[in-house]
């Protein structure tokens, strides 16, 4: 019926009239056009607008203030180009800025702009290399860092490292700011390097999604108070009396089509999700209707937690059983996940394994119903953040019946179904813990099927969390995806539960302790104490036990990495059984130097290589 309406207002010849009420500002010779505002404007404007807190200072400079309290001098500003600005350097005086990559990041926490970044790799060759002119993602070498018979050249993040020499080896990978996201290295400036330009990229929401259309079509963006509508309107005009009834009814078509084209999809959905629920057979789990759900929720009164692709509300069954029901939200999935849950944990049940106890399929609305976990995840227990809390049942005898639960669990899912289960998202936020405190693995979102022979499988993206994902995962150049990818993933979060602390964590003051892997390795092939400040008691050879099998797990090299049935083992025979690693910082035994993947949880993945150019790097 909606649709019908659409088309009947088209039918009708009507003329429309738009006013553009927000005309463009001058600030100096700078042009501001809307959906971009300057603080005199009016409120309407500026409501309908980009929230950008622009200024136009005394001395006619465009001024951007974050809600971070950072200002700005702007140099350029359009809807397609984003924001344009100067980023003075951290240190005033910096000899070779390639070193350190980013100097100063703008602070847009809390604003709604991204910083746009590019990516480089320094490789250091042992001959000069022969550049083609048209080669725009290498530069160098960089006098800064090159000395006789060592040359340093700078990669953009799309070149293939493989069309070096041989003899080129990677010694550091950084960022620096650039115009946009990828931009050739080449066409960076070596002030963008120290952090002097900037460009800033407002979020993608419905206050300016028309306003790109309208700058992709070579035309200006104006807003009509009184219709609330924003409107294109060509460079040479000022928005007025652009309406024919042929154009609404155009408009109309263009409405009806997205609409035709968001039905068929959703209704593809369906089709997909529902020929797997016919081909399903279970007898554990029943299939609720979308009322169903919401009277088990009492209409989502009680939220417990919001996931990657949906939230997750407390409910109760009829007979009174406390369950978690995950809501997940049409617009993040299309089935997959779904499919992918209920596939994994619908026909499988294990002690240390989240048990799902029924699904809803009804329409666009898709729900999943699991047993009930009161204590939460493990991530609010091993890390403290500022309040310190100490929790009675945490000791390091604790910690380390939770980390075999959970290899117990990963050996089940690799070993102990008809299928093996690749989880690939093993991490504290995706590990629940039930009244006893013992540890159930969730969220199967990503999992992925394969028969229990098969020890390679294909991937068509990376998937995961950042911190935890495996290096093969990212590329092919590291090995070939399998179940060790899990096992990773598991040293990773074991190093976390021994830290009480994110394995990379900027704020220690303390720069050998800011990579915790490297850290604690250098501490066990040194026979140190651990000496990690943790609130809880427990023994030295449980740490030691825990952070030497973590190590064994994080190898760069799958192949060298144990089997979660041997990770079991390794958990519960002697201590003095247990071999130290090697380090799991190199790639391969022919590689110079150490490799190491850093990672600081904020979705940006930093590969930092420390060879015998050491002294390259430093300041």
């Amino acid at each position: 019926m909606r649709w019908f309406h659409l088309l009947l207002l088209g039918i009708f010849p009507i003329a429309y009239a738009f006013s553009n009420d927000c005309p463009s500002s001058m600030c100096g010779d700078m042009e501001i056009k809307f959906p971009f505002t300057l603080e005199s404007s009016s409120n309407s404007c500026r409501t309908a607008g980009v929230s950008a807190n622009l200024s136009c200072s005394s001395t006619n400079e465009t001024i951007i203030t974050l809600p971070s309290s950072e200002s700005y001098r702007v140099t350029s500003i359009d809807i397609f180009n984003g924001i344009i600005i100067e980023v003075l350097p951290s240190t005033s005086s910096i000899s070779c800025p390639w070193r350190r990559g980013i100097q100063k990041r703008p602070n847009v926490n809390s604003s709604i702009f991204d910083v746009a970044v590019s990516r480089f790799v320094l490789v250091n060759c042992t001959t000069k290399l022969s550049l083609q002119a048209d080669n725009h993602d290498v530069v160098g070498p960089i006098s800064c860092l090159s000395e006789q018979g060592s040359f340093v050249y700078a990669l953009g993040e799309y070149e293939r490292i493989d069309i070096l020499p041989r003899s080129c080896i990677v010694i550091y990978t950084g960022e620096v700011l650039s115009d946009y996201t990828g931009q050739p290295i080449q066409t960076i400036a070596q002030k963008s390097v120290q952090g002097q330009r900037a460009a800033l990229y407002p979020n993608t929401d419905e206050n300016i999604q028309a306003c790109y259309l309208c700058s992709y079509e070579g035309k200006n963006c104006g807003y009509n108070i009184i219709r609330d509508k924003k409107f294109c309107f060509p460079e040479d005009s000022h928005g007025v009396a652009i309406g024919t009834s042929l154009v609404v009814f155009l408009i109309a078509v263009l409405v009806v089509l997205y609409f035709f084209k968001k039905y068929i999809n959703e209704k593809q959905k369906r089709i997909k999700v529902e020929k797997f629920l016919a081909t399903y057979k279970s007898t554990t789990l029943t299939r609720y209707n979308f009322s169903n759900i919401k009277k088990i929720t009492k209409k989502f009164k009680h939220k417990l937690g919001q996931g990657g692709f949906g939230s997750v509300y407390k409910g109760e069954l009829t007979n009174g059983i406390p369950v978690a029901v995950k809501l997940l939200e049409a617009s993040k999935s299309n089935g997959d996940n779904f499919v992918n849950e209920v596939a994994t944990i619908g026909k499988i049940h294990h002690v240390n394994v989240v048990r799902l106890l029924g699904f809803c399929s009804d329409g666009t609305n898709r729900a999943l119903v699991y047993e009930f976990m009161p204590n939460n995840s493990l991530e609010k227990f091993i890390f403290f953040g500022k309040s310190k809390k100490r929790h009675e049942y945490f000791n390091m005898e604790k910690l380390q019946e939770i980390a075999i639960g959970i290899a117990q669990g990963i050996n089940y899912l690799h070993q102990g179904c008809n299928q093996r289960i690749l989880h690939f998202d093993i991490k504290p936020h995706n590990i629940l813990l039930d009244y006893d405190f013992n540890p159930k693995i969730s969220d199967f979102g990503l999992a992925k099927l394969c028969s229990r022979d098969q020890s390679i499988v294909t991937i068509s993206a990376a998937r995961g969390t950042m911190g935890y994902i495996a290096p093969e995962v990212y590329s092919r150049n590291f090995g070939l995806v399998s179940h060790k990818s899990d096992v990773y993933s598991y040293g990773m979060l074991l190093l976390e539960m021994i830290g009480r602390r994110k394995n990379v964590d900027p704020t220690i003051e303390n720069l050998s302790e800011i990579y915790f892997p490297e850290w604690i390795y250098n501490k066990l092939i040194n026979n140190n104490s651990l000496g990690i400040a943790m609130e809880m008691e427990g023994n030295e050879e449980i740490m030691k036990r825990l952070a030497i099998i973590a190590l064994w797990c994080i190898q760069w090299n799958p192949s060298e990495r144990p089997s979660m049935s041997k990770v079991v083992q390794m958990l519960t025979s002697n201590f003095q059984s247990l071999e130290m690693p090697p380090t799991p910082f190199v790639p391969s035994s022919d590689q110079p130097g150490n490799v190491y993947v850093s990672t600081n949880h904020e979705d940006l993945l930093e590969v930092r290589i420390s060879t015998n150019y050491e002294e390259i790097l430093e300041d």
